[in-house]
Parts: C-alpha cells; structure tokens; sequence
C-alpha cells in the first residue's frame, strides 16, 4: 500500500514554484500538484497526451482552457476532465492552487 501524507517533506519540485506527489497502480496514477508561484499573467502553452485525465480542484483558482471548449473559471471543490488527445492548459489564478489529477494509463513520463 502506498500512502503519502500531505504534511510530510517529500514533494518532488518539478520547476520553480510547481511541486507534485504521485501514487499510481498498474492502470492509473494520481498526482496530487501544487503551484506556489501564482497567480500568472499568462497560461501555460497547450499539451495534449494520449492519458485520460480527471482533475479535481482541492484549493485556489484556476481557468481551464480545452481545444473545442470555451474557458471555464473554475474553483476549490470543482472537477473537470480532458479526453485523450485534447489540448488543453490551465492559468493559475491564486496564490496557491492545488490538484488532485488522475491519469489512465499512468504517465510513464511522470516516473
């Protein structure tokens, strides 16, 4: 079993400001993410990946921007999912914003 406890000091620091912890099983992973840089001025540029995605908003602000879709201002307790393939990207709108992602497959690329 594994368990990461959210008060204990093992965040991995993935860019200036933006920390993550991750637990995953053979067919799906759930990274918690933490920006302690915001707000931006500007979103970051669009990704897409072949991974299915709910994210879940556990603290701050954030605008979700999805190919297709118009732009969504979404806050603590909201959630939205990207399907496979999608372009999408987010532009923190708070001090600090928190997400709770879920990815299947897991994102090899994340290990």
């Amino acid at each position: 079993m594994a368990v990461l406890k959210y008060k204990e000091d093992n965040w991995e620091e993935i860019r200036r400001g933006v920390f993550r912890k991750i637990v995953y099983l053979k067919d799906i992973m759930t990274v918690m993410i933490e920006f302690r840089n915001g707000p931006w001025i500007e979103a970051e540029p669009y990704h897409s990946h072949p991974h299915e995605q709910t994210c879940y908003i556990a603290k701050g602000e954030i605008i979700l921007y999805c190919e297709g879709e118009p732009d969504q201002h979404l806050g603590e307790g909201d959630l939205f999912y990207i399907a496979s393939g999608k372009k999408h990207t987010i532009r923190v709108m708070s001090l600090l914003v928190r997400l709770v992602d879920n990815f299947s497959p897991i994102r090899e690329d994340f290990l």
